[in-house]
C-alpha cells in the first residue's frame, strides 16, 4: 500500500456489539496507513463490545458518532466489518439501512466482509452486483438478485466484498485501492 493514498478522506466503519474485533482493527489500521481517519458509526452511543469468532468477548471500542446522526454525505467511503451478531443486528435498524444506501446513491465506494452483506440485502443494494462473503450467507445473496462466488475478494464498481478473517490481506488492499480512486458511476443500487 502506497503511504498516504487516502490523505484528506474520512471513512465509516459501521458496527454494532458482536463485530467480530479482527475484521474492524486490520481494516482500521489500513486505513489509518494509508493517511485516512476512520470513524466509528454505530445505531448506539457510548461504546461496542467486539467479539472475537462468535463466542469470546473481544476489546471496547467507542462510537464516534450515532447511525441516525450520521450521513453518508460525511464520508468519502464505508467499511462494514462482519461479526455474526454484529451483522444479523444492523441490518433490521432502518438508520443504518438509509446511511448505507446514501453510499450507493452517491457511488461511494462501500466494503463489506463475512456477514455485513446481510445488511446489504436488506439495505436493497445486492441486486445484480457480483459479491463474496461468509458461505452461509451465499443463498440470502443469490436470493436477493446478486452472484455470489467464492473467492478472496470481489470488486465490482466500487463494492468490495471478502469471505472472512483469513482475507483481510487481500480485502485491505483493495478497499484502500477503491477509497482512493473515489467515486465510481456504477457503484448504485
Amino acid at each position: 500500500m502506497t503511504e498516504q493514498q487516502l490523505q484528506g478522506k474520512t471513512i465509516a466503519f459501521l458496527a454494532t456489539r458482536g463485530v467480530e474485533q479482527v475484521e474492524l482493527t486490520s481494516p482500521w489500521e489500513a486505513v489509518e496507513a494509508a493517511g485516512g481517519r476512520p470513524v466509528l458509526v454505530s445505531p448506539e452511543s457510548g461504546t461496542i463490545t467486539a467479539m472475537q469468532g462468535d463466542w469470546e468477548h473481544g476489546d471496547t471500542f467507542t462510537v464516534d458518532r450515532e447511525a441516525a446522526a450520521a450521513s453518508s454525505a460525511e464520508f468519502d467511503g464505508l467499511v462494514m466489518p462482519g461479526g455474526t451478531l454484529n451483522a444479523d443486528a444492523l441490518r433490521v435498524d432502518e438508520d443504518v439501512r438509509a446511511f448505507v444506501r446514501g453510499f450507493f446513491d452517491e457511488h461511494k465506494p462501500v466494503a463489506a466482509i463475512c456477514h455485513a452483506p446481510w445488511t446489504l440485502i436488506n439495505a436493497g443494494v445486492v441486486s445484480g452486483r457480483r459479491l463474496t462473503s461468509y458461505h452461509s450467507l451465499s443463498e440470502d445473496l443469490r436470493n436477493a438478485g446478486a452472484t455470489w462466488v467464492d473467492e478472496e475478494v470481489v470488486v465490482d464498481q466500487g463494492l468490495t466484498t471478502s469471505r472472512n478473517p483469513g482475507d483481510l490481506d487481500a480485502f485491505n488492499a483493495k478497499l484502500v485501492e477503491e477509497f482512493a480512486e473515489g467515486r465510481h458511476a456504477g457503484q448504485t443500487a
